[in-house]
This record gives C-alpha cells, structure tokens and sequence, in this order.
C-alpha cells in the first residue's frame, strides 16, 4: 500500500462539545473554565508535547490577575507550584564593561512585578492540567493536531490528528496508524505564537486584514542551579544594551527561584538587521558579562531551550474569531513586550473565550462565529494591559534602543497617568523577515568561542533541552524552493537561519572546504527545539513547519 492510498482510508472519529487545540495556560484554562460553567460539556484538549509542559518554555514572572479569576483559592493549593513571590526589581542597562541600576522610581507603574510570582510555567501547566482532568477534561498528549476540519459552508468542525507511522521516504512503514477526526460545536486553538494551524485559519478567513504585521523576538533560556552564595531569593533583574548593538532590539532576565534555581534568558527582536547575527551566541556572550558572570561561577546549567516571542501586540493582534472557534492565548498576540509577559492574558482569554462558548451552546449555537469575544477583548483586562504599551516596540525599532526606550517609557507614563498616548498609535512598518540588511551592507559580527562556564555552545544546550524526534519520519522542516538556500540566501546574506536557529537544525556544508565550492543546505530536524524562528525570520519565506509526528520535540523538565 502506497501514501496516496494509506491517506485515502477512513479516519476514526470523535464528536465532542469543544476541541482544543494547546495545553499551555490558554488552552488549560479555557477548558477549565467550561467544565466550570457547565460540568456536562464534552472538552478535549490536544498537546503535540509527549506531556503537558514538555513544550511549555517562558521567562517566567507571572501576573496571578488570571489564575485568580480562574481559580480564586489557588492560594490555599499546597500543590500549586507558585511558591516564590518577587520580593526585588532590578532593571539594568549594559555597557561592554559594565552597566548602572536604573532607580526603581523612575519606571512606569506597569513595569513593577511586586505582587507577581517567578515560576516554572511548565510545572504551573502540569498543575493546570490536573485541575482540568478533576473536572472531567480529557487530555490527549503525544497527538499533533495536524488538520484543520471544514464543513460544507466553510466553518471549522473539528480538527484532525496527524497520521503515524510514515518514513522520511515517504513509504508506509509496518503499523501505520491513521490520525483521528475530532469533531467539535466549537474549536479553540492555544497553539501559541507562529501556530501552525493559526497560519492557516489567518490565511483562510483574512483575520490580518487592517492590522499591522505580526512582530517576534526569540526567547532563549537555560535554568542554572546556582551556588547559595549566589542567590536571591524572589530577585528579578531585567537588562538591556550590551552586547546588542543600538540598532537591535532586545534584553535579558535573570529569576531567582526556590531551590538555588536561577532562570536566565535573552530576548531578541527578529527584526534585527544584521544577518551575522546570533540570537545564540549574544545570550552566551551576555553571561559573561561582569555583572551576570558572576551569579553562575560555581553552579550548574540543568536545562536549555529556546521559543518565539509575539511582540506585535494591540496593533498586530488578527481577528479572533471565525466560523466554527477562536484563537486564544499567544496564538492570538496577546505577550505584552515590555512587561515580558503573556501568561496571564493568555488565560483571561481562555476565560473570555469559554464564557462565550457556553453561551453560544445554550442558546443552541454551534459552529457559528463568536462575535462578542472579538468584540470584547479590546475594552477587558487584555486590552486594557496592551493598549498601554503599544507603542514600545515601535519606538524601540524606530528610533533604537537608546532614544526608543526613553521614548517608549515616557508614552507608558502618559497613558499610565492621564490615559493617553502622545503618539496615538504608531505602526510597526515591516514583517520581521523583511528587515535583514544584505552582507555587502553590515560589518560582520564575531562571536568568541564559548568557555564552557558559563558560555557554552549550541549542540551541547540542545542535548539538555532533550529533544527528540523519530527519525524516520518525513522532515517537518519544509522548503518550498529547494534551491533558494544556496543560490539566493546564501550570497545575499550569508545564509542566516545557519545563525538565527538555536538548535543548530540548518548548516551550509561545502563539497570543499577552502574554496567553498558546491554548497549544500543541510536540515537536521532532529534537533529542532520547535521555537519556529525559521517561519518566521527566513528572508524568503522559504521554510515552513509543520507538526512531527506526535511527541517529537523537546522534553523540558521544568520550564
């Protein structure tokens, strides 16, 4: 039996009142939410993560304005893994040498995290998933939520699983499994930023229509088990400057949990300029820094991992809604870039999203589109938390980091005390991947070589991000265009996803060396960390990824 004809068998089914397609904290607590509201609905959540959280990678300092909407008495939950309040707030600016402390007073009310948490949102994922499951909830990980389903008007049904048990050939290999259909009156999708399936629904309704590009930054991270000289305790520290150049946007974080745990990782913006650029190699850099160097002498680097960052914000935020379900979570836009935060308006939009499910369904609705949750979002808690910060990361790109943060904190004061913006609404200008400068324009940027302390390098940080994928499998890396690698991206600029990928996934391998003659562009999906950098970054828009076979990826402990 050939593909064509593996693919043409029936697919089993499942009908349920609600798919949902995600369990980070979006997905989660919307399925909470309407088990809540009404305990008979039949909610099903599907996670590509061989278990909830192993996907899950975020800074992370947590706003609780959702869980405590969500879950009041989460407080009083001995198994909650929110233990370490903030306690101090540090906000640094870098230079090659050294840097200063920006006194406290002079930062935007919003900027301040007393009264937030550090986490592991992994664990808090995990956590959210039992109180779902308690509720009835089934949860389905290891299954990839491959398809989107339509009915005969063109609203979504449902959405498909991914087929298993094909060879990177493309043969069908002993004990192929069909994927499952998995029918709903509603379907949400929390498959968090550059989502595979969001792409498409985007594209399919014109959800972009009237809004400004999608912005994204690249998140890299690594917990450290530091020594208890080194640590403190409820301590966050944000920096920005060095080693970015002004013209680059971006900054760091460093999380002081329990257990002698420090969570550090850099930001950077992808519409970097640079195409000799290592969102890498500057977090490695940064480290050694004299006053970030020193919090990790004498400790131990536990875990690594890397995941794109949605930073489009108010302006860039699509439609929500369509015939048949919503986007939720950061699918949907919803990190406030200053803050780097997300989490707790993803979950507000898991709520919002719910509330008006259960309204549609008893008024005997279904697969219509859920109007009052797009209408609503903009004038809710969400809103009202984006609206505020929208023109920093326009400012920031604009005008560079020195005169666009000075910039972008004044407009926050503004709105923050009279409510208002003296710049209205800036627009973001080009997509991401437009913004690269050509080779012949830029002066190379080099890295040194990592000392292995406190600097490390790429495939010795994938090795503890623990992914895996099934080897024989078709690569879930795709090119449209074989040829553009080499002959197009690689005189231009240099090749960059060699440079922009932090998992070491693309290299241009020479047939020789010292000539550099017959290059080929090489993919090494199997160390994917499915951060989706590459959808995003590439210059030509030449790489797509697409869901692997379920449970492919890394396995993050705690991140």
């Amino acid at each position: 039996m050939d593909l064509a004809e593996a693919q043409a068998l029936p697919r089993e089914g499942m009908e349920f009142d609600v798919v949902i397609v995600g369990a980070g904290p979006a997905g989660l607590a919307a399925a909470i939410r309407l088990k809540q509201k009404d305990p008979d609905l039949a909610v099903v959540v599907v996670e590509k993560g061989s278990e909830v959280g192993a996907h899950i990678l975020s800074g992370a300092v947590i706003d609780p304005i959702g869980l405590d909407r969500l879950l009041p008495d989460w407080r009083d939950d001995e198994s909650a893994p929110i233990k370490t309040a903030v306690t101090d707030d540090h906000f640094l600016v870098l230079g090659p040498a050294g840097g200063i402390r920006l006194p406290n007073f002079l930062m935007p009310p919003l900027m301040s995290n007393h009264g937030n948490y550090i986490v592991s949102l992994g664990n808090v994922c995990r956590w959210l998933a039992t109180k779902a499951e308690a509720l009835g909830v089934e949860i389905y990980p290891g299954f990839t939520a491959a398809e989107v389903l339509y009915g005969d008007k063109g609203e979504v049904i449902g959405v498909a699983t991914g087929d298993m048990g094909i060879a990177k050939d493309n043969s069908v290999k002993d004990g192929f499994t069909r994927g499952m259909e998995l029918k709903a009156k509603y379907t949400l999708f929390a498959e968090g930023a550059r989502g595979h399936l969001t792409k498409t629904l985007i594209k399919k309704f014109h959800l972009d229509e009237g809004r400004e590009p999608p912005k994204f930054g690249i998140g890299i991270k690594e917990l450290w088990q530091v020594t208890p000289k080194n640590h403190k305790l409820g301590l966050v520290q944000h920096s920005f400057g060095w080693p970015l150049d002004g013209r680059t946007g971006g900054g760091s974080f460093l999380y002081h949990l329990e257990d002698n745990l420090v969570a550090v990782g850099f930001v950077v913006h992808l519409n970097y300029r640079n195409p000799t650029l290592s969102p890498f190699d500057e977090f490695q850099r940064f480290k050694t820094h004299p006053m970030i160097r020193t919090t990790f002498e004498g400790g131990k680097r536990l875990s690594y991992g890397a995941r794109a960052i949605t930073e489009g914000g108010w302006q860039s935020v699509p439609k929500l809604s369509f015939p048949g379900g919503a986007l939720i979570g950061c699918a949907a836009g919803f990190v406030n870039v200053p803050r780097i935060k997300g989490s707790h308006n993803a979950v507000l939009s898991g709520i919002q999203a719910a509330d008006q499910i259960v309204t549609a369904l008893k008024e005997g609705r279904m697969n219509d589109e859920l109007r009052d949750y797009e209408a609503g979002w903009r004038f809710s808690a969400i809103g009202r938390d984006l609206r505020k910060v929208r023109n920093v990361k326009p400012l920031w790109s604009k005008f560079g980091t020195w005169i666009g943060i000075g910039l972008g904190g004044l407009d926050m004061w503004t709105n923050d005390l009279f409510g208002f913006s003296i710049f209205g609404t800036l627009r973001h200008g080009k997509p991401d991947h437009a913004t690269l400068e050509p080779l012949s324009a830029v002066k190379p940027i080099v890295y040194p070589k990592p000392d292995g302390v406190v600097s490390f390098d790429k495939l010795s940080s994938v090795f503890l991000a623990s992914t895996n994928h099934e080897e024989d499998q078709p690569a879930h890396l795709r090119l449209t265009d074989a040829s553009i690698p080499t002959a197009k991206n690689l005189p231009m600029y240099g090749e960059p996803a060699r440079l922009y990928c932090p998992a070491g996934v693309y290299e241009v391998v020479y047939g020789q060396e010292s000539t550099k003659s017959d290059p080929r562009f090489v993919i090494n999906a199997q160390n994917c960390v499915h951060c989706k950098t590459c959808d995003i970054k590439d210059p030509s828009q030449n790489i797509t990824w697409v869901t692997p076979e379920g449970g492919g990826g890394p396995n993050y402990p705690n991140m």
